[in-house]
C-alpha cells in the first residue's frame, strides 16, 4: 500500500509556513497525531509528532506528549491548528 500524503513546506523569512491536510483516522494503539520534521538552515535535525487536544486516546498513547499538543482554532468550513517550533 505504501506511504501517502506527505508533503515538504518551506519556511517564509520570518518562519512561518502553511500546511492544508486532513485529519489523520484511528488506528489501533495510537492516539491521532501528525508526523513532522523541522530543520532550521544547517542546523539539526527535529523529527517529532503533533497531537490533537481533546483526543480520548491522548490518555492512553504510550508516548504521547502533551507540550506537542497543537492549538485548534474552528474556521468557517476547516479547523485551523497551529504550534511553534522553536530550533
Amino acid at each position: 500500500m505504501g506511504y501517502r500524503l506527505r508533503g515538504h513546506q518551506i519556511a517564509d523569512d520570518e518562519g512561518r509556513f502553511e500546511l492544508e491536510t486532513i485529519v489523520p483516522g484511528l488506528y489501533p494503539g495510537r492516539t491521532r497525531h501528525i508526523h513532522v520534521i523541522v530543520r532550521a538552515p544547517n542546523g539539526p535535525v527535529l523529527t517529532t509528532q503533533l497531537y490533537f487536544p481533546e483526543e480520548p486516546a491522548n490518555a492512553t498513547d504510550g508516548i504521547f506528549d502533551p507540550a506537542l499538543v497543537m492549538d485548534v482554532a474552528e474556521e468557517t468550513d476547516a479547523e485551523a491548528a497551529f504550534f511553534t517550533f522553536v530550533l
